[in-house]
């Protein structure tokens, strides 16, 4: 079982599940690693529940650091998911630097147009193709001006929620804005990842759609992390199969793990 390099704890805003428990799952399953990546999302814009994704980062190391002491037999690796918006880049620039001790950053676009597009509204305000395309640029605005991260998260989120899911995504459209952001990642020595928490969020693909992990192969794209995006314990390494037959069928040979912020190549088979 591959270590889940993308799951969410108490820790994160959206969340309730007990670190301890998630160690302990994950070990009844047959990891014997995994990364926690709790939500840190400054600026988030309100929402109805007035959800704060602000990570209260020394308290998260301080617990993590105790729980890599009490538990020798388990490799834990400390990492954070930065959502990461245009108000926010300069600000999380130096975030590894003034937090040492992290093992891995995510880099995340979870607001466009100002809106959480879980709520949906910003798809009745401006059309499901403005969405997606202002959602992308985003995307590549932010690889072009940020550098403190590991792997970029699952970096066609949008598709989850817009009306058409992936039914209108096409290279056509969107392919020249993605050859630019994976040019950038991978020049950068930054990966991707494998995010399988789109199969239990009515998507019959993981993150990226097979069109963009092909892109990012074709491009020389190596670096590839394995994530759930769990919230609870039920999805721990969910579809994890699914992602290292896709992966191997694409033609990869390696997954990746971090440590110290430094990729460890990891043979698939």
């Amino acid at each position: 079982m591959f270590p889940d390099y993308h799951l969410h704890s108490v820790f994160s805003a959206d969340c309730e599940t007990d670190v301890e428990k998630i160690i302990e799952k994950a070990k009844s399953i047959g990891m014997k690693s995994l990364c926690f990546t709790d939500h840190n999302d400054l600026d988030f814009p309100e929402i109805p529940d007035m959800v704060i994704f602000d990570l209260e980062i020394d308290k998260y190391m301080e617990t993590l650091s105790e729980l890599k002491r009490k538990h020798p037999d388990f490799d834990i690796r400390i990492g954070v998911e930065q959502g990461v918006m245009p108000s926010t880049i300069e600000r999380l620039n130096n975030y590894s630097s003034e937090h040492p001790g992290l093992d891995f950053i995510i880099c995340s676009t979870h607001v466009v147009l100002g809106t959480d597009p879980y709520y949906k509204t910003v798809f009745e305000n401006y059309g499901e193709e403005k969405v997606y395309r202002t959602y992308f640029e985003d995307i590549l605005n932010t690889v072009q001006k940020f550098h403190d991260y590991s792997v970029y998260g699952h970096i066609d989120y949008i598709l989850r929620y817009g009306p058409t899911k992936a039914e209108n995504f096409t290279m056509q459209k969107y392919g020249n804005l993605f050859e630019e952001i994976f040019k950038n990642i991978i020049e950068k020595g930054k990966g991707i990842e494998i995010n399988t928490g789109s199969l239990y969020r009515e998507l019959d693909f993981p993150h990226p759609h097979i069109d963009l992990l092909r892109l990012y192969k074709s491009l020389g794209g190596e670096i590839i992390t394995i994530g759930s995006d769990s919230h609870d314990l039920d999805h721990i390494g969910y579809a994890f199969d699914t992602a290292r037959e896709l992966l191997l069928a694409e033609g990869f040979r390696y997954y990746t793990e971090f440590k110290k912020l430094k990729p460890e190549f990891k043979s698939l088979t």
